[in-house]
């Protein structure tokens, strides 16, 4: 066996960078073999285990997804959101009842209308979303990829597929779902201007925010994680013109929702819909966000994520501060919002992955560690690399289960006694609606506790409903919620006949639920109908837990 040196040496190239890096190295030029096409095999093995384990991950995260997608019906945001694309579609049975124009722009619900045209709809649009879902996983491969290496790329994405946060949210038709998506590719093309410096990734960067906040216009706080990135990131080209010309990208994009507005006539519906979350209360205390998103995205991911950046912190560059900064900014301003809902943080999941699957892929592991556990593989010298490679693998592994079993636990419970709203379907909605549908004369008006189940019974029993919550004052209501000042009247009027009590809306307004209770009695309320989950008794027996109660009331 001779030895020469290798004519090329060993390159590194960094793909976030310009300089190519020549390491000359020694190479062992072995014998010619009698199988020499094995080694093509090989190439060819490696050459395709990358797409291969992607499209696996892809597989994983689209079987999460889609698992038992039609277990339950829609929530209250499920219903607004489809009850538009409906309207949106002319679809006859929604068009009374929910209004096109509401709170949001409407690029996700015009997606989503080609398939709410006509009959009712839940399952097709949650599977859009689904899809949704698992293009997100692929596009924090592209992210990780383009920023840490393939091997990074693969860790990210494998964590976004499994993570409950990711997979609770994208089972439902709601917009933080889609705008995710659009955020991660928002920041992919910043990522590839800062290392191309090529003005066509920065101006691509700016439309695709416009794109994300067509989706949300919250998603405009992303714009304070750039800033911030840019801020602290002198090293970043960043010229005055082109800064101009990507902003006004996002405006151009941003600004076809405001007109559309105005081209329908319903401007003012947009700035009632300002002055009602300006104004909106509180809904959950300061520690919400830190009481549920963390186990929601994995403790042992946020600490990678936390840990990598001290473990590897010789390694810091402007990637760390770009992740740093776009998970900042959501977080910051959301924490500070009074209003809060477990899905709003959404936008962090891409760089928290990403972090993460840079500190597993770096794990440090101390050479004592190394030398014990080369011993006792009966490894020594360039087998003690292979048990790094092993323990890193299983770390991944560790983490990658901690998020799998509490995914899959959370796709097959169905019957919930609890609701958190941004969290999956509400047990018997769907059901008590399809029932008024079936069993109460066309006409018929119900009262519902809150605007909640009110929108749940419009989209699934078509019935006009109120709910008794609502705000007579226009500062403290949604302004598509018309309230009813005074239900005695209307109840001795004739002019409600069924009223819905549900435990969910119960739970977080002791005050209208006693209320709504006295109006049942004073009007002689009969139950017409009941819908249960399965619930335990304080002997720890399985008994039946009513959450919806349909009563049939008169004057």
């Amino acid at each position: 066996m001779s030895v020469t040196p290798s004519p090329v040496g060993e390159m590194e190239h960094d793909r976030r960078e310009t300089t190519v890096v020549l390491h000359p190295v020694v190479r062992s030029v072995p014998e010619p073999r009698a199988h020499p096409d094995r080694s093509g095999r090989g190439r060819r093995r490696r050459r395709w285990a990358a797409p291969a384990t992607l499209a696996a991950i892809a597989a994983l995260a689209l079987l999460l997804r889609v698992w038992r997608l039609d277990a339950l019906g829609f929530n209250s945001d499920e219903a607004v959101y489809a009850g538009q694309a409906a309207s949106l579609a002319g679809n006859p049975n929604y068009t009374p009842f929910f209004p096109v124009f509401r709170a949001h722009p409407m690029l996700f619900q015009t997606l989503l209308s080609p398939f709410f045209r006509s009959g009712e709809v839940d399952v097709a649009g949650r599977a859009v979303v689904a899809v949704l879902g698992v293009s997100t996983v692929l596009a924090v491969h592209l992210l990780g990829a383009r920023l840490y290496g393939r091997r990074v790329g693969l860790v990210a994405a494998l964590l976004v597929a499994v993570m409950p946060y990711h997979v609770i949210v994208t089972r439902q038709v709601l917009l933080d779902g889609p705008m995710v998506l659009f955020a991660t590719l928002t920041l992919y093309c910043l990522v590839r201007f800062v290392q191309s410096q090529q003005a066509v990734w920065y101006v691509a960067a700016g439309g695709m925010l416009g794109v994300t906040m067509l989706t949300k216009e919250t998603s405009i706080v992303l714009a304070g994680g750039v800033y911030a990135f840019l801020a602290l990131t002198p090293a970043v080209r960043r010229p005055v013109r082109l800064s101009l010309l990507a902003v006004a990208a996002t405006g151009v994009v941003f600004a076809t929702h405001p007109v559309a507005q105005a081209l329908a006539g319903r401007t003012q519906t947009g700035k009632s819909y300002l002055v009602w979350q300006l104004f909106r209360r509180p809904n959950h205390s300061m520690g919400f966000y830190l009481e549920t998103v963390p186990p929601a995205m994995g403790l042992l991911v946020v600490a990678a994520a936390a840990g990598g950046l001290w473990w590897l912190r010789r390694r810091r560059s402007w990637r760390e501060t770009l992740l740093v900064s776009w998970i900042a900014a959501p977080v910051l301003f959301f924490q500070l919002w009074p209003v809060k809902g477990f899905q709003y943080l959404l936008p962090a999941v891409a760089p928290v992955a990403v972090l993460a699957a840079r500190a597993l892929s770096g794990l440090p592991v101390p050479e004592r560690v190394r030398r014990l556990l080369g011993r006792a593989a009966g490894a020594s010298g360039a087998g003690r690399s292979r048990v790094v490679r092993v323990v890193r693998a299983t770390a991944v592994a560790v983490v990658t289960l901690s998020l799998l079993v509490p995914s899959w636990s959370a796709v097959n419970r169905a019957d919930n006694a609890t609701f958190l709203a941004g969290s999956g379907g509400v047990p018997g909605g769907r059901e008590a609606g399809r029932w008024l549908a079936a069993n109460t004369p066309e006409g018929s008006v119900v009262l519902t506790l809150g605007p909640s189940m009110a929108n749940i019974v419009q989209y699934y029993g078509h019935r006009r409903s109120y709910g008794l919550s609502v705000s007579p004052n226009p500062l403290r209501r949604n302004p598509s919620y018309e309230p009813l000042p005074n239900p005695d009247w209307w109840l001795r009027h004739n002019d409600l006949h069924y009223v819905v009590w549900d435990s969910f809306s119960a739970g977080r307004s002791a005050f209208f639920a006693e209320r709504l209770t006295v109006l049942i009695r004073r009007y002689h309320g009969r139950v017409v109908h009941t819908e249960n989950v399965d619930g335990t008794d304080s002997t720890g027996r399985r008994v039946p837990v009513p959450v919806v109660i349909i009563y049939e009331v008169r004057p």
